[in-house]
């Protein structure tokens, strides 16, 4: 199809509508529950997300940084369409990656080989992923992070910029690891995670 529906007309929208032209979609409009938004990235804002049942004819892609809401959306929106995956053209990966649907990598990110990344993933720009990691759906590898080789991160994760994670360790489901921080040791109870070395903040 070359006709792209975007949910989520905000900043992270506007980077989506970006690697959608360049994906080769000629075509895109927004969704956006927000009445007072018109348009984003030069595209018009033709509804709310509860209009996507209009488009089952477009795809699909949900814009929304917030991971639960995200997910929430995905499981309505794949019952309506296909959801489409965004790969920005200077990203870079291993012919091994395998990438999950409805996820979208960012210019300069990087990953290598025998690495699966989720459904509903962000990999942000410029972040670096090592050989065979795991991330687990609708986590999002924030911009210039950097995860070494053998790296799991669970469901719903948000690893935010600039922070490292070695290699062979696991991060659990429902975490936010802080910007900057380094993780030296897994970590097995959700929460939010700061600092070098990443030590727990609060417990979810």
């Amino acid at each position: 199809m070359n006709k792209l529906i975007i949910i989520g007309a905000s900043g992270h929208g506007k980077v989506v509508a970006d690697i959608a032209e360049q994906n080769g979609y000629k075509e895109i409009f927004f969704l956006d529950d927000n009445e007072n938004v018109k348009e984003c990235y030069g595209y018009p804002v033709i509804g709310k997300s509860s209009d996507s049942v209009k488009y089952s004819n477009c795809d699909f892609f949900i814009a929304i940084g917030n991971s639960f809401i995200r997910e929430k959306l995905y499981a309505k929106i794949k019952t309506i369409g296909n959801i489409t995956t965004l790969i920005h053209p200077r990203a870079i990966l291993a012919h091994t990656v395998k990438v999950g649907r409805g996820t979208v990598i960012v210019a300069g990110a990087i990953i290598n080989s025998d690495t699966t990344i989720g459904e509903g993933c962000i990999i942000n720009t410029g972040a670096t992923i090592g050989h065979d990691n795991v991330i687990g759906d609708f986590s999002h590898i924030s911009a210039g992070t950097h995860l070494a080789g053998a790296v799991n991160i669970g469901h719903n994760t948000w690893v935010s910029v600039g922070a490292v994670i070695i290699n062979n360790t696991s991060v659990c489901a429902n975490c936010c690891i802080g910007a900057g921080a380094v993780v030296v040791k897994s970590i097995r109870q959700p929460g939010t995670y700061i600092g070098i070395p990443a030590k727990v903040k609060r417990i979810r």
